[in-house]
């Protein structure tokens, strides 16, 4: 059945390389024998943690997304470097973004953002039996120079609330917050 589906690559070209990201045409011949062309944006890949606390409470970030035009509600996230596993990229940024080391880190799911025409495909763990640690992104010494984060723990619940009124819009918290009530309530 999927082979009814897939698409064989014909060429591919890169027609744009950027600082941050990259754009190829590729032709591909269909599986009733027609030619297409797919633009697509080649990505790393990303890893996205869910930071639980005591008592039912999360640690989120708000930062300005310049795409979005506004500060949106995350979890913590970053790409993955070259070769580097999805776990070591969920505790680094963890760490990173909002100074914590967890002891127990799950992995809830991947999911491809945008398949149509990215490549990116984002981890998510969820944190737990969290343990603060130094300097985090929210530490302006320790912010990337392009980088200013805000971090606040709020219940989970909470979380969800704001879900449903539209407050979170980022894709990887929203599934990642979901995901993590579903585990929290057992199912």
């Amino acid at each position: 059945m999927d082979e009814e589906l897939r698409e064989r690559l014909i060429s591919s070209r890169t027609v744009f390389e950027g600082k941050l990201i990259a754009v190829r045409v590729d032709e591909v011949e269909l599986a009733n024998g027609r030619r297409a062309t797919r633009e697509i944006v080649p990505h790393p890949g990303a890893a996205a943690v869910v930071p639980l606390l005591p008592e039912g409470r999360v640690v989120m970030i708000r930062q300005y997304r310049h795409a979005a035009g506004k500060v949106l509600w995350e979890v913590p996230a970053g790409l993955l470097e070259e070769g580097e596993d999805p776990e070591d990229a969920a505790r680094r940024e963890l760490a990173e973004e909002v100074g914590y080391e967890a002891e127990e880190l799950t992995p809830l799911f991947s999911t491809y953002l945008s398949p149509g025409y990215s490549t990116e495909l984002i981890h998510i763990f969820l944190a737990r039996d969290l343990k603060k640690v130094a300097a985090c992104a929210v530490d302006a010494s320790t912010a990337d120079a392009d980088e200013r984060i805000e971090a606040f723990d709020l219940p989970l619940d909470e979380a969800v609330a704001m879900i449903e009124r539209g407050q979170v819009q980022n894709a990887a918290a929203i599934c990642g917050l979901l995901a993590a009530a579903r585990v929290c309530r057992g199912e």
